[in-house]
């Protein structure tokens, strides 16, 4: 499994980036980096009719950027199975990386945004549910190297819609997560990422987000430069 431990190491970079208010940029992974609530959705209506239950798109709704455990509790509720939540994960876990061998779509802009950042210097993390074994096969189309440092779901006490994801990408990074700009597609998200102090943007996908005081709302991750990144910190 990958992991990157070290904050920023391009140092010349870095420095042309010293002068920014923005210490960092935090981003989600499922809906927002990738294209994969289907497969998601798919690996959790394949799980569920193995179970004896029926899943439908209103059970995915609900569900969309849980982590994996969460949506066994769901699933245990749904079909009555004797399982425990970390039994209906790790299966539904199987399931999903089955589907991800196959690949994923980049969501529009994602990899040039991830690029603008890495070229800037500006240090990124990738702050994902996804429990760590999936995230390097899942982000492959983008490359788990491209970005300085990762937070995976099961190494958080308190997983997404708790701020402990956020305020431990900050804390990896050395750096204020009110200076820091996340970016979420989902309600869990958002409320993760709000809670923890950073500015937020929010890019509804599968789900309708609510308008939140301090949460920008964009249609998708192309157009977003340094500038306007810094502008959401400027006043921080």
């Amino acid at each position: 499994m990958s992991r990157l431990n070290t904050v920023n190491t391009r140092p010349s970079e870095g420095n042309r980036a010293g002068g920014r208010r923005l210490q960092a940029v935090l981003l989600d992974m499922d809906g927002t980096l990738i294209e994969s609530e289907h497969l998601w959705n798919e690996a959790e209506a394949e799980l569920v009719a193995d179970l004896g239950g029926v899943w439908t798109e209103e059970d995915h709704i609900k569900n969309v950027g849980n982590a994996a455990e969460p949506v066994g509790r769901y699933i245990i509720g749904l079909t009555g199975v004797d399982l425990t939540p970390r039994q209906v994960a790790d299966r539904l876990y199987a399931r999903f990386m089955s589907k991800l061998k196959a690949g994923t779509e980049l969501r529009p802009g994602a990899k040039e945004l991830v690029t603008l950042l890495s070229e800037s210097g500006v240090p990124v993390s990738l702050v994902t549910s996804t429990e760590r074994e999936l995230v390097a096969t899942a982000i492959g189309g983008i490359g788990l190297e491209s970005f300085d440092d990762s937070v995976a779901g099961d190494e958080v006490a308190a997983n997404k819609p708790h701020p402990d994801p956020y305020l431990e990408a900050a804390r990896r990074l050395g750096v204020d997560p009110r200076r820091c700009v996340a970016v979420e597609d989902s309600v869990v998200g958002v409320t993760s990422a709000a809670d923890a102090g950073c500015a937020t943007v929010a890019i509804p996908n599968h789900v309708e987000i609510p308008p939140r005081e301090g949460v920008v709302f964009r249609e998708s991750l192309v157009g977003i430069d340094l500038d306007w990144l810094e502008s959401l910190v400027a006043d921080r």
